[in-house]
């Protein structure tokens, strides 16, 4: 809203909200609007403009700017849903999936057999679902602005761009040549948590992916389509005893399939090494 009234949410900067009092004398002195409006332009600067990075220069790369360390290897912990993950439900179990009559209906005609032979065995290994799927994964930089995450479950890799390399696929992808994919086009951002100056930088990691090949969000053939939108946080937390946890918060938009957001928290341990590592190939079973 203006400077009549209103809230202006500061991003995810700060856990709070800008409130502007309302006008009740219907002045309001140049002086007081120039120190809104030179608010709001500070809170939605991105961070490395904050920090003077460059100083008229370019961004510096996501890798050097991370605000958590994302790479290594970790292993899924499966904490929730575990009956609807570690073993493939029976057709029409879609408890806690929010799907709509016509999803309903086309998971209802679920055939493995039938992916098998059209090539679609890797339906419930696309980015909607691929993170629920249990197994290790291995996360690295591709390039400066490329975090690459590759997953043993279904030897999937899943690309996630940040700035400029991101803008440059998704032009791409607006051509004939940017065919939907199985993990599609990730746009990533690191989103920073506030602190004095000097502090440790920390913060989150978000996602958004589109461009989407169909696939399944549970693998008895419960549905996402290619108007799919995936939105993912990934957060880091140590233990008292030293270990260290992912947790990525999903949420899968759907105006075709779902009635509303399907959210879930999936959660993974670091591990001291590849031990255990087995890519396997997508099972439609």
């Amino acid at each position: 809203m203006g400077l009549h009234g209103g809230r202006v949410p500061v991003k995810r900067l700060t856990n709070s909200l800008v409130r502007l009092k309302p006008d009740t004398t219907s002045v309001v002195s140049a002086f007081r609007r120039t120190v809104i409006i030179a608010l709001m332009i500070a809170a939605a600067t991105p961070l490395y403009a904050q920090r003077g990075a460059g100083r008229g220069g370019p961004p510096p790369a996501a890798r050097d700017a991370a605000a958590i360390d994302l790479t290594g290897n970790w292993v899924s912990v499966v904490v929730e849903d575990w009956k609807w993950r570690m073993v493939t439900p029976k057709k029409g179990v879609y408890d806690s999936l929010p799907l709509n009559a016509e999803a309903r209906k086309v998971a209802d005609s679920w055939d493995p057999a039938k992916d098998e032979a059209a090539g679609e065995q890797c339906r419930a290994y696309g980015a909607a679902n691929i993170m629920r799927v249990p197994g290790r994964l291995r996360i690295s930089w591709e390039d400066g602005n490329t975090l690459k995450i590759d997953t043993d479950a279904g030897t999937q890799t899943r690309l996630l761009r940040f700035g400029p390399a991101a803008e440059a696929v998704r032009l791409k992808s607006d051509t004939a040549s940017g065919e939907p994919t199985w993990q599609g086009h990730s746009v990533a951002q690191w989103e920073y948590a506030a602190g004095g100056r000097g502090a440790a930088r920390t913060g989150n990691l978000k996602v958004v992916t589109t461009n989407l090949r169909p696939g399944y969000v549970r693998k008895n053939g419960a549905p996402y389509s290619a108007k799919a939108v995936v939105t993912e946080y990934y957060d880091l937390n140590t233990m008292p005893n030293g270990d260290q946890w992912m947790t990525v918060t999903t949420k899968v938009e759907d105006p075709v399939y779902f009635t509303r957001p399907y959210l879930t928290t999936t959660d993974f341990k670091k591990l001291r090494d590849t031990a255990g590592w087995n890519p396997s190939p997508c099972s439609a079973r």
